[in-house]
């Protein structure tokens, strides 16, 4: 009986032990990732960073980051941004949807520094949707990750800043300058030489200086050749000869005042 009774006491202590073993065995598999809806994300502000802090109020570009997600080289998140009242007043509208690879390294580290697995920059386009006037845009983030275990859904709510469009700077308009003309060069012309004197007028010949009628010499002959007609002509020849020299004299000195 007691020997019967301890070797019933044996197998079970044999069995508990080989449970346990198996147990310590499986407990690191599953605390690589443990059944669940595992990870979390962020929202990040500029200047963005890799610290776990949620940020409701963010700028025109922002970022989201996930955290402690688990291990597979298939696992991503869906991502999906819809507008919420008060912007705008009616319906949801669906602003963006993305698929971001979450599945790098296991969900140790969990919503730590450490466990950050993707950082993905965001800039909404809204529309025509008129924004808060102090707000800005109300968004909601839904993040549906796959490998999660049940319920695969997170979500995020958050006010996002208009962008501001730089207003562009006119280009000027460039103004034509006028082309110059070349001027023209005038073609030198030669001047006649003015004469440094007056030419002299040929003076028109006059009544008293012309040439006078020849003198006749010979005496005719007559009843007065023998009474001394020898003396008569020779008196008549010097007066010839002195008219002639008074009229040359009287033509020179004109001729000389005339020039």
């Amino acid at each position: 009986m007691h020997v019967a009774g301890l070797a019933r006491w044996t197998g079970r202590a044999a069995a508990i032990a080989g449970c346990v073993a198996l147990a310590g065995l499986a407990t690191p598999a599953f605390a690589q990732d443990p059944p669940g809806n595992n990870g979390t994300v962020k929202i990040d502000d500029v200047a963005f960073d890799d610290h776990p802090n949620n940020e409701p109020h963010v700028g025109c570009v922002f970022q989201v980051d996930f955290y402690g997600y688990d291990e597979g080289e298939d696992l991503s998140a869906h991502v999906t941004f819809t507008s919420q009242p008060p912007t705008p007043t009616g319906p949801s509208i669906v602003l963006l949807e993305d698929d971001v690879f979450i599945g790098e390294d296991d969900n140790s580290g969990g919503g730590s520094q450490a466990g950050l697995d993707a950082s993905e920059t965001y800039t909404l386009d809204f529309g025509d949707i008129e924004p808060h006037p102090n707000q800005g845009f109300h968004v909601k983030l839904t993040i549906n990750a796959e490998g999660s275990q049940g319920a695969d859904t997170k979500h995020k709510v958050f006010w996002v800043e208009q962008c501001v469009t730089p207003t562009p700077t006119p280009t000027p308009t460039p103004t034509e300058t006028p082309s110059t003309k070349p001027t023209p060069t005038p073609t030198p012309t030669t001047a006649k030489p003015t004469p440094s004197h007056t030419p002299e007028a040929t003076p028109t010949p006059t009544e008293s200086t012309k040439t006078p009628a020849p003198v006749p010499t010979a005496v005719p002959g007559g009843s007065d050749a023998a009474a001394g007609g020898s003396g008569a002509g020779l008196v008549g020849l010097v007066l010839a000869g002195g008219a002639v020299a008074g009229t040359a004299a009287i033509a020179r000195r004109r001729f000389l005042h005339d020039s």
